[in-house]
Order: structure tokens, then C-alpha cells, then sequence
């Protein structure tokens, strides 16, 4: 049955809401309210019913299951790395290899580099690279503004083109929903693969930083915090108020273990090392035709169940307070997994609608399809600004633009992508985004004074993304 116009309902009230109120579970609930209150045919009592069933029925898909599980269980492992010493361990090994650089730009190269080198998690990048590189940054005069925006500009840009984390697991599971209901076709691992190349504002984002790392020509903002650090040697701005990383923020190396650096990387290498195992296996000789779900899922487990083993050999902890340590990274990771629940029912909701569809075929013979990529890596970019979520903005986003680019049959991948880069710019330039608060804490730079000078960066790099997807547009 076709709703027409009617179809839009359902993804403005949940765009609105999450701009409004900035709550962005309550705001696809509503979404998910709306589209199934018109097919129902505004029977409230069977819309409500409805609803909630689409968010219990989601667990039914095995694939789905395991990539909400995995969510849940890398908090366990970020909690456990901590907890052994391992995260400590790293920070001491890499402080004492800086003892050599003896420059403003060694120590920025330092929290670049550790922003590229770990992309397990956004949060525990930028932890790592503030936590790290903050002592050397204040010796060289470096301002705490210029070492927040380097952290988070390799967060998310780098977990998003190195998709073996739960960015990855999320980004496959959405796909899934649109290829199980039909919207596209092919295997959800290789799509988002191939959109890799397409990410245009990670790569440039992430090139950018390098430049004015390596050149130190800054300017706007950024470059008067600089020119203050330089000159005065006030790494903050006076009367500023600092997002300094507490306690809360970290799990306490337990008492009597001796920090070792391998206590972290094994438990990752690990983790990175079964992810092609399990393409490979579940793909049978194929990765590019694995489960991505279940590879991640397997991958997290084995990580694990290293983890614990190996942690109970050295006499780091025992069986009870490796459970102890794992239920409490496992609740740290509630609202990425019920963003994650949310995501795929409103994602089943508004394929079931047809929201794509109507929207395409406004916009088919009237806008290029060449356009599609630079137009989704706008609305990405405004949603994820909006509600401080690019995970919100996957949600939201990506049924819509499968649809549109199958109907304008404009680049899949680079639609993907678009989404993607949309979502991370945004998310960049919003001050309510948990990943532009972490890297003020991180680098305990006053967090409006780190919003104020990222902002021009981050829509320089921006701009240059768009044209780009306007360019891939048509020749693609």
C-alpha cells in the first residue's frame, strides 16, 4: 500500500524531536509510533502494540542479537584493559619513548599517531592520545584547545575508516535491515567496505590535522589559542573553565598490579585478529561474503575469553573479579546498545512505510542523481550537529538514502559513505556530541573554547567532502 506524502511524517517528527529535545531514544520511538500509527490506519491502541513488538521482534534476527551483544561486550573489554593495568601500562611505555621529542610538532605527531593507531573505541582513543600527550603538549606551549581538536579528529574519522569496532558492527547491522527488506541487494560487509574509499571527510579530516600539525599554519581561532600558548605560555585561556578528566571517566588499575602495556595489546591484537577470521570462516573461504555480525561477535568473545584467561595466569585477577570488572563495563554500554535497538526498529519501520521511496520520486527527474552523495552528506551532517549522535544519524538517515540513491540509482557506496561522513562532521561541529565532550576532558581544554576552534576546521574539511561527493556523483 502506498501512504504518500504521508511518509514523511514519521522521519520529520523524529528529525524534530531529536533537534528539539535532544533526546534521541525518545525521538525514534516516536518515529517508530508515527509510521506504524498509519499503516494501522491511526488505531492507537495497534500503533502502540505495534511498536513495541517491532522493538522486541528485532531480537528475532540473529544477526541483529549479535551485534546489539558485541556492543555490549567491547565496554567489557575497555573496562578490563583498564583494570589490568594494560591502558596504564601503554600510556607509561609511550611517555617514556617521548623522551626524545624535543619539538611542538614530536609532541602533536605523538597524539596523532595514538589517535590513528587505536581505533577501538572513539572514547578510549581520545583518552589515551589527551592523557598521553597532555604533559608534553603543556611543555611545548601547545594550547589544550589544539591537542582537543587533534584527538577528536582522529577518533571518529579513523573508527569510521577502520571499521573493526562496533562503528563497523552498527554500520553492517543497519545495511541489513535494508537488504532483508528488499531496498538493496548484496552482502552488508562488502557494501560498507567498498564505501570505505568514499568516506571523503574522515580522509580529509584526518589529512587536514597532519597538515597543520606539520606546518603549523593555523589560523582563525585556533590560531589566536596558538599564538597565546606561544607568546604567554598560557596553555588555556584565562578566565576559561576546563573539562578535566576525572576518575569517573577511568577504571582504577587494580591494587597491587603492575602496569604492562601488553595487558591492552593483547586482548586487542586478539580482537583485530579474529574479525578476518570470522569473515573468512563465515563467508566459507570468502571474506568479502562473511558475516559481519557474527565475526565481530566471535571476535569480542575471543577477546575476551583471552583476556580472562590470560589476566588469571599472571595473578592479575581472579574469576569473580573478572566477572565484577566485565558486568560493569557491559552497563557503561546501555545507551550505545538501545540507540543500536532503536535504530534497527525505526530503520524496519520507515522501509515498511516507504519513506525512500516517496522522497525519491519528489526528487527523481527534478534532481540529478549525481547530486545524491553531496545532498546526504548535508542532511547528515545537519541531523548529527543537531542531536550530537552520528550513531542517531545512521538511524535516522541511511534507510532513506538507500532508497533515494536505488531510486535516483546514484552510487550506492558512495551514499553510504556520505552518511557516514555526514554523521562524523556533524558531530564534530556539535557541542552537545559525547565525543567532542570526552576530547575537552581528555585534554582538559574548556570545552566551548575547543567547539569555538574546531568549528572552522571542521567545515573547511566539510566543504572540500562535498565537492568531492558532487564530483563522485558524476563520474561514478
Amino acid at each position: 500500500m502506498e501512504y504518500g506524502i504521508l511518509t514523511i511524517i514519521p522521519p520529520i517528527i523524529a528529525i524534530v524531536l531529536a533537534i528539539r529535545s535532544k533526546q534521541v531514544f525518545i525521538s525514534l520511538f516516536a518515529g517508530i509510533f508515527v509510521a506504524e500509527l498509519i499503516m494501522v490506519k491511526w488505531n492507537i491502541i495497534g500503533a502502540l502494540n505495534n511498536s513495541l513488538n517491532g522493538i522486541v521482534n528485532i531480537f528475532t534476527e540473529g544477526w541483529i542479537t549479535k551485534t546489539i551483544i558485541f556492543s555490549f561486550l567491547v565496554g567489557a573489554i575497555i573496562t578490563l584493559i583498564q583494570a589490568s593495568g594494560g591502558v596504564a601500562g601503554f600510556i607509561e611505555y609511550l611517555t617514556e619513548k617521548t623522551q626524545t621529542i624535543k619539538s611542538r610538532r614530536g609532541a602533536m605527531l605523538l597524539a596523532y599517531i595514538i589517535g590513528v593507531i587505536i581505533f577501538i573505541e572513539s572514547s578510549i582513543t581520545i583518552l589515551v592520545s589527551g592523557v598521553v600527550a597532555r604533559p608534553l603538549t603543556d611543555r611545548y606551549k601547545i594550547s589544550r584547545e589544539k591537542l582537543a581538536y587533534i584527538c577528536d579528529s582522529t577518533a571518529a574519522p579513523i573508527c569510521g575508516l577502520i571499521p573493526l569496532n562496533g562503528w563497523g558492527a552498527t554500520i553492517i547491522g543497519i545495511l541489513g535491515v535494508q537488504i532483508s527488506s528488499g531496498v538493496i541487494s548484496g552482502n552488508p560487509v562488502e557494501i560498507l567496505v567498498k564505501s570505505i574509499p568514499f568516506q571523503f571527510y574522515s580522509f580529509v579530516a584526518v589529512l587536514t590535522v597532519l597538515y597543520y600539525i606539520i606546518t603549523g599554519k593555523d589560523w582563525g581561532p585556533m590560531k589566536k589559542a596558538e599564538e597565546r600558548a606561544l607568546k604567554t605560555g598560557e596553555v588555556l585561556r584565562p578566565g576559561s573553565t576546563p573539562l578535566v578528566s576525572t576518575e569517573a571517566t577511568e577504571v582504577e588499575v587494580k591494587e597491587g598490579v603492575k602496569p604492562d602495556k601488553w595487558n591492552m595489546l593483547l586482548p586487542l591484537i586478539v580482537l583485530i585478529g579474529m574479525m578476518p577470521i570470522g569473515l573468512y570462516i563465515t563467508g566459507e573461504g570468502s571474506m568479502m561474503q562473511g558475516s559481519g555480525s557474527t565475526a565481530v561477535f566471535w571476535a569480542v568473545l575471543a577477546s575476551l575469553a583471552f583476556s580472562g584467561i590470560y589476566y588469571m595466569v599472571k595473578g592479575i585477577m581472579n574469576l569473580q573479579e573478572y566477572m565484577d570488572y566485565l558486568y560493569k563495563g557491559v552497563g557503561g554500554m546501555v545507551p550505545v546498545a538501545s540507540i543500536l535497538i532503536f535504530a534497527f526498529a525505526i530503520g524496519n519501520s520507515i522501509s515498511a512505510l516507504g519513506t525512500g521511496e516517496y522522497l525519491a520520486s519528489l526528487v527523481q527527474g527534478r534532481v540529478s542523481g549525481a547530486l545524491g552523495p553531496g545532498i546526504i552528506f548535508i542532511l547528515g551532517s545537519i541531523i548529527a550537529f543537531s542531536t550530537g549522535t552520528s550513531w542517531g544519524t545512521f538511524a535516522i538517515l541511511m534507510p532513506i538514502a538507500m532508497q533515494m540513491a536505488v531510486a535516483m540509482d546514484a552510487s550506492i557506496y558512495a551514499s553510504v559513505a556520505a552518511v557516514v561522513s555526514g554523521g562524523i562532521m556533524g558531530d564534530h561541529c556539535s557541542p552537545i556530541s559525547d565525543t567532542t565532550i570526552m576530547a575537552s576532558m581528555a585534554s582538559a581544554s574548556d570545552h566551548i573554547d575547543h567547539v569555538k576552534t574546531q568549528i572552522p576546521y571542521a567545515m573547511v574539511s566539510g566543504v572540500i567532502a562535498f565537492v568531492l561527493y558532487v564530483i563522485i556523483g558524476f563520474i561514478a
